[in-house]
């Protein structure tokens, strides 16, 4: 089993509705729903975009998954998480945009946003404890030959390349797209996601994500507001 530290909006949230519907799952409830349509596109290959991030759940990574360090239980881990939360205030990004990073499309921020960052490194620095260290076939995973030097560095001492001066809050939408598809892709996601496209977005929750065997569906397991303004909601 594995947890991860990840903002996603309460399950009710229009924003995360949106995003439902586009990956065709509900990472609360782990039900599936029935995908938008992209004219251009098939249902399949519709559906091989999106494999990845539906599998993960719409989420925007604080700590990235993993395992329970030894010594360390899920109890722990909640009553942790419910601590940090309360004493972190929530974060208002001023703008988010679709945009594609790569070949790859999210929800990103337009600009940058410190506080943002401020938030997602301590989640990452906090949380330490309870990660058990990375496997080599867990390292192998991740390419260490494609990461750059800083990316390397934070692989190995916090388990996920992407940490610190390496962040960028991201919302993944989709997999790879291929080069010739991308203009539809992104086409039918500022359509689809118009209403929050250019607009704030509230980190106001933390989300305990568990995946409960390897390359098994991450679900939501808890929400945590942000400053302790409400009690826990379990999912």
């Amino acid at each position: 089993m594995r947890y991860a530290l990840y903002f996603t909006p309460p399950a009710a949230d229009p924003l995360a509705l949106a995003a439902r519907r586009w990956l065709g799952r509900d990472a609360f409830t782990g039900a599936a729903v029935d995908p938008a349509v992209v004219a251009g596109l098939d249902a399949k290959a519709f559906a091989a975009l999106t494999v990845d991030p539906r599998r993960y759940g719409f989420h925007a990574t604080l700590k990235a998954p993993f395992t329970l360090a030894e010594g360390r239980s899920e109890a722990e881990l909640i009553e942790a998480v419910g601590r940090f939360a309360a004493e972190s205030g929530p974060v208002r990004i001023p703008e988010v945009v679709v945009g594609r990073l790569g070949s790859f499309f999210a929800l990103v921020t337009a600009d940058p946003c410190d506080a943002l960052q401020d938030l997602a490194a301590e989640t990452v620095r906090r949380f330490e404890r309870f990660r058990a260290p990375l496997t080599s076939a867990d390292i192998a995973r991740r390419k260490p030959d494609e990461l750059g030097p800083a990316e390397r560095q934070n692989l190995v001492q916090w388990g996920y390349p992407y940490v610190f001066d390496e962040f960028r809050f991201h919302m993944t939408l989709t997999g790879r797209v291929a080069p010739e598809n991308r203009e539809t892709v992104g086409k039918a996601l500022l359509d689809h996601f118009a209403a929050f496209h250019g607009r704030p977005l509230e980190i106001d929750h933390l989300a305990l994500f568990r995946e409960p065997a390897r390359g098994a569906d991450f679900s939501v397991h808890s929400l945590f507001p942000l400053g302790g303004a409400a009690n826990r909601k379990s999912a």
